[in-house]
């Protein structure tokens, strides 16, 4: 089983992969664009698995979890470009979610769950 990754060592991972090119991280723009464009790729899976809409015989087979790690890998990126930490982003979301929205679903019955 391999070790598990904080948020901040895959932001580290990538920046020593992108670091070995001479262009560097692509500008916000680009980064938008590709991030826009995997997510697109991440939509026509789920659409070939969950959706009404199957494979041409001549595409190939290509899975959600890879689409994810694409996607992914270009948000890392563009985090990476615009120095923002990942961990603190998600901490000040999961803040926001707690207690904005703290009562906005409705919550599973923990006695009934036993």
């Amino acid at each position: 089983m391999s070790e598990q990754k904080s948020m901040r060592d895959l932001q580290a991972e990538v920046d020593t992969y992108i670091s070995q090119f001479k262009e560097g991280y692509f500008s916000p723009l680009a980064m938008l664009a590709r991030l826009t464009e995997e997510l697109g790729e991440l939509a026509r899976e789920v659409n070939h698995y969950y959706g009404e809409k199957p494979k041409k015989s001549s595409e190939t087979e290509k899975a959600i979890e890879e689409e994810l790690g694409d996607l992914l890998f270009v948000l890392i990126c563009f985090a990476n470009a615009l120095n923002i930490d990942l961990e603190e982003a998600h901490d000040y979301v999961m803040n926001k979610f707690n207690t904005r929205d703290k009562n906005r679903w409705t919550r599973i019955d923990k006695e009934n769950m036993e």
